[in-house]
């Protein structure tokens, strides 16, 4: 099963940078094992100019347009989504490959969060905690958790309960 994470922003430089890239290069290499591809990072630029809600509808429109050229299914974060614990989501990734899914995409939004529509779109709704996280945060505690349950998943001992 191929994850994707396509997600608002651009990282260059920042000091989320190297943690998301190396919990990437993790979970590419430990995920082979078990038939996960990915996480692969789909970066959309935020709109400069634009503020408030329409810096909202520009953002959710391209990422809209990135979601119609995936299968699969569509995942948001969101602080109003399901919670789950880091082996509730080991589970649920190895669900969804048990029932045959080709493709998991992965959705942040920008600074001002999703539209409407872009939830409406969304398969699953999910939430890291009730507390509202950066985005550009929110992207490496994402990549954390899916490298976090291919060890699971792998036995590999990373995680400890």
């Amino acid at each position: 099963m191929r994850l994707d994470l396509l997600a608002v922003g651009l990282m260059r430089g920042t000091p989320e940078e190297l943690l998301v890239s190396t919990h990437i290069d993790r979970a590419q290499k430990s995920g082979r094992q078990i038939g996960l591809d990915g996480p692969h990072l789909q970066e959309i630029k935020e709109r400069k100019g634009a503020t408030g809600s329409a810096k909202q509808r520009e953002e959710s429109a391209l990422l809209m347009a990135a979601l119609d050229q995936r299968p699969g299914l569509v995942i948001m974060l969101d602080e109003t989504g399901k919670q789950m614990t880091s082996r509730g989501f080991a589970t649920q990734i190895s669900d969804w490959q048990d029932k045959g899914m080709a493709q998991a995409n992965f959705v942040i939004g920008g600074a001002d969060g999703l539209t409407d529509a872009l939830r409406a779109r969304a398969d699953i709704m999910l939430s890291l905690g009730q507390m509202t996280w950066p985005h550009m945060l929110a992207r490496t505690l994402l990549c954390e958790q899916i490298w976090r349950a291919i060890s699971i998943l792998t036995n590999h001992p990373y995680h400890r309960d």
